[in-house]
């Protein structure tokens, strides 16, 4: 069974990987898909609205004869993503909480 991954823990996730270190769109794509049951394709719309919101920078860096666009997380994004963490942990005991079972 899959269950829908809404805006705001789709952000999370990329925040968090990215929090990890700086990180070019494919590789960053499959860490995430090494997770999550997402298409590649849905990220990029995702980096693009962090970048706008201040949440993310971008930089190209040659490799190989080509560019590569690398994503580093900002400090807005770093407590963007502490927002999320807390909001995750809520929603999760939250969760937790109503799914246990009667004993």
């Amino acid at each position: 069974m899959a269950f829908a991954m809404g805006t705001p823990l789709l952000d999370a996730c990329v925040l968090a990987v990215l929090s990890r270190g700086d990180a070019y769109g494919y590789a960053l794509t499959q860490r995430v898909k090494a997770q999550l049951d997402i298409s590649g394709s849905t990220l990029y719309p995702v980096l693009r609205r962090l970048e706008r919101d201040g949440h993310l920078t971008v930089y190209d860096q040659p490799y190989q004869g080509r560019n590569r666009r690398y994503y580093a997380i900002t400090k807005l994004g770093r407590v963007r993503l502490e927002e999320r963490r807390q909001e995750w942990s809520d929603f999760r005991d939250g969760l937790e909480e109503l799914l246990k079972e009667d004993k």
